[in-house]
């Protein structure tokens, strides 16, 4: 058996983990005060006069205000100068007062009003009926068409030039927050990979992977995928049960979230003796993720990552473009407080890598109706270069490095 695989039970593997959150620190409010004063600078050189930001992700990253969107409107806006203004039911009032971390100024509107034309009214008093807005990526048409009613279409753009433009250079704070969400779901894998036996189901494991993450100090998986035999050919897996067999090639993905940011880490390995066609894929992949790696140069556009993986596709006399026998799809994603956020390693993205870039490295290699391999580290760009948040797998016999 591989190194690290199948040697212990489930509840042996879980007295091992140790809560590994406790001493982790939130994003504080004096981060979120340049965040928005950051956010400012660059609506004044992009002639913004406010920016619409809709409950979820963004509300959350430039106010430390979780809240989730649903038929009620709750959002904010950011002003050029001053402060933010929350939009809300005023009903809502005494429960978001609550949750806020940055002082927010009400707006509230009442169950039988328009937030949207309140919102619009508010804006054209302070800034006239020229106001410019930008708009959260995330907002919805139906709003976006309503909005269009009060305000001329020319007048709206994309808040995208300044919300990316903030999230995707990750603070000192943001770096640290990630590296212990990564440490956290690594342990998770290595006691994962302990317990499996044969017969043991994909939901158990699942289920094992999620009390395996609330051991080590987070609210459970945000997410898992667990894959064995030819299922792991298919990137994000399949509907029905699955049964761990000898031999099996098994693929998980998973990680979960710590005060608002995100892991996400995949290893795949055999339950037994690899075949030597997966011996070969697998060293194809930790191969095309070295050359992921290297690729990574600050000042260089984000594609330039994913063009070198297709060029080593080339040269390993698989399909370079997105088909199979290859990669089929983006070398990587940017990660932060959304599992997947800009900017992208992948084609087209002209984006120049710059210092605090956190992406995913995971250009996953398929032999189509047989098996796939992905292993997926993440990696943030230094003065000095990429720089990997956790180490990747040293080798198919062991792919969790538990030697020395």
């Amino acid at each position: 058996m591989t190194r690290g695989i199948g040697y212990q039970t489930q509840s042996d593997a879980l007295a091992q983990l140790v809560n590994m959150a406790e001493s982790a620190e939130p994003i504080d409010i004096s981060e979120f005060n340049q965040r928005i004063e950051t956010a400012q600078t660059l609506m004044r050189a992009q002639d913004i006069d406010a920016i619409y930001l809709n409950a979820g992700t963004n509300l959350e990253y430039f106010t430390g205000l979780r809240w989730y969107p649903s038929e009620r409107l709750v959002g904010a806006i950011l002003p050029v100068e001053g402060t933010p203004k929350l939009i809300a039911p005023a009903f809502e009032l005494g429960s978001l007062e609550q949750a806020m971390q940055v002082p927010l100024e009400p707006l509230l509107w009442e169950e039988h009003e328009s937030p949207i034309e309140l919102m619009a009214q508010t804006l054209r008093d302070a800034f006239g009926d020229d106001v410019r807005i930008g708009l959260d990526e995330s907002t919805a048409y139906s709003f976006v068409a309503r909005l269009e009613q009060c305000i001329p279409a020319q007048q709206l753009c994309d808040a995208k030039s300044v919300i990316a433009e903030c999230r995707m250079r990750k603070s000192s704070a943001e770096l640290a927050l990630i590296q212990t969400a990564m440490d956290m779901t690594i342990a998770v894998h290595r006691a994962t990979a302990s317990m499996l036996k044969e017969g043991i189901s994909a939901s158990e494991v699942r289920q094992f992977i999620d009390e395996a993450h609330r051991r080590v100090g987070a609210a459970g998986s945000f997410f898992c995928i667990v894959l064995f035999g030819k299922a792991t050919s298919y990137p994000h897996g399949v509907q029905h049960e699955q049964h761990l067999q000898a031999n099996d090639w098994v693929l998980i993905d998973t990680g979960c979230k710590l005060h608002g940011y995100h892991s996400d880490i995949t290893r795949t390995y055999a339950f037994g003796e690899a075949t030597p066609e997966q011996q070969r894929f697998w060293q194809y992949e930790r191969q095309l993720q070295q050359v992921a790696f290297d690729a990574a140069k600050l000042g260089q556009p984000c594609h330039t990552v994913d063009d070198a993986v297709r060029h080593e596709l080339a040269r390993l006399s698989l399909e370079p473009d997105y088909k199979l026998p290859g990669v089929p799809h983006r070398t990587g994603h940017g990660i932060g407080m959304d599992l997947h956020e800009w900017p992208y390693l992948v084609g087209g993205d002209d984006t120049p890598l710059a210092r605090g870039m956190c992406f995913s490295n995971e250009p996953m290699v398929i032999l189509p109706e047989q098996f796939g391999v992905r292993l997926e580290d993440h990696f943030y760009m230094t003065d000095d270069g990429p720089k990997w948040f956790t180490e990747p797998s040293r080798s198919l016999d062991d792919p969790l490095n538990l030697g020395k």
